[in-house]
């Protein structure tokens, strides 16, 4: 498939783009500096300022899918959206925080008493985002949620998925940016969760 990802180069971002080029996509690399995307096979790379919605929207068009991996208090939703609707893509995925799980019924993890005061800002942020979302009726979107912990580790390709709620086990609620962006590109490539958020964890 032809993918555009905004968003290339930073720590999700540029583990999505190397699982996507080693399984043969084509990807339209999005970053303020094209000098830090990782060089891999069928990458090209597009210096853009997402706030620019015509500049976006002229990058986009074309593509089969368009992959959003940025931080929410850096860029904004209404824009990304208008700008991937602009472009006449249809799935739209967005790479989501932990923040907005469940912990218990009706309780996100972001309103829990020990959530760092220092991601706060972002998990609302992020929340905001998915509620766009859900009120959007012309984007066959996907919102992917990480576990609380989401760090460097290893490609395992064992972990499980789930929906709304925070998914736990003896040693916390963790997934590596390499097992997180194979449940990317799996679900880019067999859809199981349009107009869903899902979650990924150990």
């Amino acid at each position: 498939m032809k993918i555009a990802l905004i968003g290339a180069s930073g720590n999700a971002g540029s583990r999505v783009l190397i699982e996507l080029s080693q399984r043969g996509h084509q990807v339209t690399a999005i970053a303020r500096d094209p000098s830090r995307v990782p060089v891999a096979t069928g990458v090209s790379t597009a210096a853009v300022d997402i706030a620019d919605v015509p500049k976006l929207m002229e990058v986009l068009r074309g593509h089969d899918v368009v992959i959003s991996s940025v931080h929410f208090t850096a860029s904004d939703p209404d824009k990304l959206i208008a700008a991937v609707e602009g472009a006449g893509v249809r799935r739209y995925f967005v790479v989501g925080g932990a923040g907005s799980l469940e912990v218990a019924p009706g309780q996100l993890l972001v309103n829990t008493p020990n959530f760092p005061a220092q991601y706060r800002d972002e998990a609302m942020r992020g929340a905001v985002f998915l509620e766009k979302l859900r009120r959007n009726a012309k984007l066959e979107w996907t919102f992917l949620s990480p576990s609380a912990l989401f760090t460097a580790g290893e490609r395992t390709g064992n972990f499980r998925l789930g929906t709304d709620q925070l998914l736990t086990n003896e040693n916390g609620s963790s997934i590596s940016f390499e097992d997180y962006a194979i449940a990317v590109a799996d679900e880019i490539e067999q859809p199981r969760h349009v107009r869903k958020r899902f979650t990924v964890g150990y």
